[in-house]
């Protein structure tokens, strides 16, 4: 059976990791956007992973321009944009699209294993997918979920 170790992706720095890296951790991963009516989720994301990373979460962005033209800018922007806006220090990663033609294949398996509302595909930027520490997907929450909202399922399977 599948898991999320079994995918790769790029960080925002260009280096190909492997999503091996994160086993026996609790994941969160987000497609996100700079200039989203969702960005200030970038906040709540990092309150939960500062809080809960001793205990084994991990929190990766997915910066996604499919959605509005709201991830315009290069990864250095991104980064840049991340850090000094809302202190972000969990992991981020290239962009990628989440739906279509050549969506991330990460992305292929979350979205089969956990289908949205009407369908599986992706409706807008901060979509996240909570992640078991045996890399399984098991629950999804959308863009208007803050991610507060989330701290109990997470605790759940911390």
């Amino acid at each position: 059976m599948k898991t999320i170790y079994d995918y790769t992706a790029k960080s925002l720095q260009g280096k190909e990791v492997t999503l091996n890296e994160f086993k026996g951790k609790v994941v969160v991963i987000v497609n996100t956007a700079s200039k989203c009516g969702f960005t200030p989720q970038y906040e709540g994301l990092e309150k939960l992973y500062q809080k809960y990373k001793d205990k084994g979460l991990v929190v990766l962005g997915f910066p996604c321009n499919q959605f509005g033209n709201q991830e315009p800018g290069s990864a250095k922007d991104i980064q840049e944009g991340c850090l000094i806006n809302y202190g972000v220090s969990f992991r981020m990663f290239e962009k990628i699209d989440v739906n279509g033609d050549q969506e991330h294949a990460l992305y292929s398996f979350l979205k089969k294993e956990q289908k949205g509302l009407l369908n599986s595909k992706i409706k807008w930027n901060f979509t996240k997918f909570l992640i078991d520490r045996d890399g399984k997907p098991v629950k999804r929450f959308a863009p208007i979920t803050k991610p507060e909202k989330m701290e109990e399922d997470i605790l759940q399977l911390l």
